[in-house]
């Protein structure tokens, strides 16, 4: 359990990133450079039970990894950004 926390480092909070948890049910995440998108979708499935339907990437301009993580619809975002204290 410990190896997904690794993997995940922080959700990211913008403007930006309330709209996409609000109207498209994903949810932002900063993870390490290392690892591929089955590898932040296991981890985030493990950590918040929840299921992810899609995966997106890229390399901010701070060289950072950014996570574009979809959930299914019977998940909801909110509830996962209330649950890290987000919202």
């Amino acid at each position: 359990m410990e190896r997904f926390y690794t993997i995940i480092k922080r959700p990211l909070i913008t403007e930006k990133t309330f709209d996409l948890i609000e109207k498209e049910n994903k949810l932002v995440f900063i993870v390490s450079r290392f690892v591929n998108k089955s590898q932040i979708k296991r981890a985030v499935e493990k950590i918040h039970n929840v299921k992810v339907i899609k995966v997106n990437t890229m390399i901010t301009t701070k060289g950072e990894k950014k996570a574009f993580i979809k959930l299914h619809p019977d998940n909801s975002a909110q509830d996962i950004a209330i649950d890290l204290g987000i919202f």
